[in-house]
């Protein structure tokens, strides 16, 4: 397989002082569905910024299709051919859609990122039409983002996403804040783009989501470095792991194909694990 994303032994650090990640080395592969899973501020957030070039490592060496990237090589100052091939082929859902949206209207809003990157006007709009209807959000065309509801909104910043058509979707905590039935839509969501060969990145400390989103796991420490990067199925059978970097307790439960536990208290405390 292809390898799009080589990250080599990188750290990164806030002000030179706060670590955010400590030592990782990963590599993502074309059309892998990869879940980075831990708690809040083990670093997975800052580890989407760095895959999307918004940041990058303090130490170590990241390479993205092929090339080292840098502060340099993101340089808007200069014209640079991959910068806007990275944009073009790299997607990111911030978790906060309210710091995605900025234009007046819904569809402008999905137009901006084609139209700065000089798609011809009539192909941005046959590509806003398309994604719209694909998005079942035609009906908000005209309206302001920030009169949308939640999961409105949520589908609005996928959509200023997909009508790019990007090889590579990285997506920051996208269950968070919405309600059972966005959730379902964008569980099948993410399916249907990985079968239609995408590669899906998706931070996240949602358990219950992550068997249907994703076919690998990595693991966040709260330390900020990798505990483990395997099956997640495995990965979510192993409620010690998952204990230790306090994504569970003992009386969580994970229901759906994935592995919950229990702790009794009868006289004495018998754990039981269970499989569905």
């Amino acid at each position: 397989m292809d390898t799009i994303f080589d990250l080599r032994n990188i750290s990164y650090s806030y002000v030179g002082k706060i670590n955010a990640l400590k030592d990782i080395s990963l590599k993502i592969n074309r059309g892998e569905q990869v879940s980075i899973i831990g708690t809040n501020g083990s670093g997975k957030s800052t580890l989407l910024a760095i895959l999307n070039g918004l940041i990058y490592p303090t130490s170590g060496e990241f390479y993205a299709f092929d090339n080292q990237i840098t502060e340099d090589v993101f340089d808007a100052i200069t014209d640079n051919e991959f910068r806007s091939y990275f944009r073009t082929k790299v997607g990111f859902v911030f978790q906060n859609s309210d710091v995605q949206l900025f234009s007046p209207t819904v569809y402008e809003e999905i137009a901006f990122g084609p139209l700065q990157l000089d798609v011809p006007p009539k192909e941005v709009k046959r590509r806003v039409e398309d994604v719209l209807e694909i998005m079942g959000i035609t009906k908000l065309r005209d309206r302001s983002p920030h009169t949308l509801s939640g999961g409105e909104k949520k589908k609005v910043c996928i959509a200023t996403v997909l009508v790019n058509n990007p090889e590579v979707l990285l997506l920051d905590e996208p269950t968070a804040g919405l309600d059972p039935r966005t959730q379902l839509w964008l569980v099948e969501l993410l399916q249907e783009l990985g079968r239609s060969g995408k590669t899906v990145i998706t931070a996240t400390h949602d358990l219950e989501t992550i068997e249907q989103i994703s076919k690998r796991a990595v693991v966040m420490g709260e330390d900020h470095g990798v505990k483990i990067d395997g099956d997640t199925v495995k990965v979510l059978d192993d409620m010690a792991l998952l204990l230790s970097v306090n994504l569970i307790h003992e009386h969580m439960h994970i229901h759906g194909k994935a592995v919950h536990e229990h702790l009794h208290a009868h006289g004495k405390e018998h754990a039981h694990q269970h499989m569905n």
